[in-house]
């Protein structure tokens, strides 16, 4: 019988190489999967040092400095290029009061503190959800859930947009960040979730979020963000200036391959043998896609939640088109074996 192995999406072995983890940190999570995994990283991340919220201006200096001295707000960076704006960290550009962009800075709880009841501590003034942001955006933003959005009521100068959202199984007002935030803001959301993990009784929640869990619809984004946004290095500084500050890291970002083996445990794939060759093609596709190989049986569909949502039998061409845009898994089976490989459908 063929050995199974956890499907891991990507490789981000590389990154571990610059992060500064602690020798043995997370010695007591090593090989577990699903709950037993995130109960273990709880109480490796819990009881962190909390922080005076008054000191957390003072903190951005080291968690959120770009390499040109300037403050790393979230929603006014662009990917390349000048910046409509910047701030400097100096009391002049922050909030106050403001009337447009680019009148200062202030401190955008990414994860609102209406979810979690307010200024409640230790989440009030947790540095992996509270980033720097112009405060303009940060109002027009309020306490909407994150979600992509199509036609967009308001846009600001960076590009981040507010308006309903299409991702399935939300239709309400929602903020969307750019792409090059995405995958920062969806492991943060993945930390809150595991750090405050049963410690959120009483909390009211909100559309994205049931207590510190992500609402099924809301998972299934943040897992898309994960992987179109991988682990960059600002994330890895950042998540090194924030243990020397709280006593405490996002796994998510030191381990990014724990995202799946919490979420996802039992998602698995079967080894491909050497002799055994296969083709997808066009990756990404706008919807049809041509499997070549040797004695096709059944091709499945599978969604970010591991379900699956439709079964093709002896064919080498399929159509996806009806499904929303977004990755998926595409399950190959035929008389040697069963494959998985990721598919973009956009």
């Amino acid at each position: 019988m063929m050995r199974k192995v956890f499907f891991v999406i990507f490789q981000f072995v590389f990154f571990i190489s610059f992060s500064q983890i602690p020798a043995g940190y997370y010695n007591s999570a090593a090989g577990l999967n699903g709950e037993p995994l995130k109960i273990a990283l709880h109480n490796i991340i819990d009881n962190h040092t909390t922080v005076d919220y008054s000191a957390i201006h003072a903190h951005y200096e080291s968690t959120d400095k770009k390499p040109n001295g300037k403050v790393w707000d979230i929603y006014s960076s662009v990917a390349s290029g000048t910046p409509p704006y910047e701030y400097s960290f100096i009391l002049a550009d922050q909030c106050g009061n403001y009337s447009q962009e680019g009148d200062c800075y202030n401190r955008e709880h990414s994860w609102p503190k209406s979810w979690y009841g307010g200024e409640v501590m230790p989440m009030y003034t947790d540095l992996f959800l509270v980033y720097p942001s112009d405060g303009f955006v940060n109002g027009k933003r309020s306490n909407y859930p994150y979600g992509e959005v199509n036609s967009a009521n308001w846009t600001s100068y960076n590009g981040s947009k507010l308006g309903n959202c299409v991702t399935p199984g939300y239709t309400q007002t929602v903020f969307e960040p750019i792409d090059l935030f995405k995958g920062d803001l969806a492991r943060s959301y993945f930390y809150m979730s595991v750090r405050y993990y049963n410690e959120d009784s009483g909390w009211p929640g909100s559309d994205m979020v049931d207590g510190a869990e992500l609402k099924p619809w809301a998972l299934s984004l943040m897992l898309n963000w994960h992987y179109n946004d991988p682990v960059s290095q600002k994330e890895i500084d950042r998540n090194n200036a924030i243990y020397i500050i709280q006593n405490n890291r996002n796994p998510f970002i030191d381990h990014p391959e724990w995202v799946d083996s919490v979420w996802n445990p039992t998602f698995s794939m079967e080894i491909i043998p050497k002799n055994y060759r296969i083709k997808i093609y066009p990756n990404p596709t706008r919807g049809k896609i041509i499997i070549e190989t040797k004695g096709v049986l059944e091709i499945e569909i599978i969604n970010l939640m591991g379900t699956s949502i439709q079964k093709f039998k002896n064919t080498s061409e399929i159509d996806i088109s009806k499904h929303a845009k977004g990755i998926y898994f595409i399950k190959i089976t035929n008389k040697k074996s069963t494959v998985v490989e990721k598919i973009i459908l956009e």
